[in-house]
């Protein structure tokens, strides 16, 4: 079995998710798809994409489930799912070939293809669902955190984040190092009360989620009550355009 590296330095790098602004547009598994199709753990197989039960390699999902609140309204909230990156992944230690590793250097989970042989214990002992196992070439896939893309000195600063991040349309995706307390990630993990998925199994996930906030109730329309001698609706108007 794989042993966990003793950390060179203080990084971690990962994603905080806010759950309050996700709209499920799908726009990060898109981008995910099409930049990992061709990068680090390239290609991303599709099985019959235009067919009756299309399915693939997803490092990124999001599901959507309805949610009812202490009030009794409903409310529709969003869930992306990817790799964690643990900081102690139960991946990493069941493999037997230490082809699931740990980066020593800013915690990223990775995958060595040349060492996987397909045995699919890593995606048994993640409690996640992070692992995709691609049939075309027999190994595990999953989120890299787009290490070719993050590092790569010949994109711009602003682009040298996660695809995911890059293209999301309400900026519920954050990137950054959450081992440092300075950083705006942790910062906001700090003031909006971010959490583990599921911390009961230990596992401490470098990712973090922030909940939906709790909203406040609407004021009550102003009555359609006479005004000098003007009611109803004109009156309504009259006093909403007068303020």
């Amino acid at each position: 079995m794989t042993c966990l590296p003793q950390p060179t330095s203080d990084v971690r790098l990962g994603l905080v998710i806010d759950l309050d602004t996700c709209v499920g547009c799908q726009a990060c598994v898109t981008a995910c798809k099409e930049w990992n199709t061709g990068g680090h753990m390239a290609p991303l197989t599709d099985y019959d994409p235009y067919g009756e039960a299309p399915d693939g390699v997803w490092f990124n999902r999001v599901h959507s489930y309805e949610h009812t609140k202490a009030d009794g309204c409903g409310e529709t909230v969003h869930f992306p799912r990817s790799c964690l990156h643990c900081e102690t992944p139960a991946c990493v230690t069941v493999c037997p070939t230490g082809a699931s590793y740990k980066r020593a250097s800013d915690g990223i989970v990775l995958v060595d293809e040349d060492k996987c042989i397909g045995c699919k214990l890593c995606s048994w002992a993640c409690p996640y669902g992070a692992r995709e196992f691609d049939t075309d070439v027999g190994v595990m896939k999953k989120c890299t955190l787009c290490v070719d893309r993050i590092y790569n000195e010949n994109l711009p600063e602003a682009d040298r984040v996660p695809a995911c991040v890059a293209s999301c349309p309400t900026g519920a995706r954050h990137f950054g190092d959450l081992g440092d307390p300075a950083s705006p990630v942790s910062q906001l993990v700090a003031e909006r009360g971010g959490v583990d998925l599921m911390p009961e199994l230990g596992y401490r996930p470098t990712n973090k989620y922030l909940p939906p906030r709790t909203r406040k109730a609407a004021a009550p329309a102003p009555a359609l009550t006479a005004t000098d001698g003007v009611g109803g609706l004109l009156g309504w108007v009259d006093r909403i355009l007068s303020r």
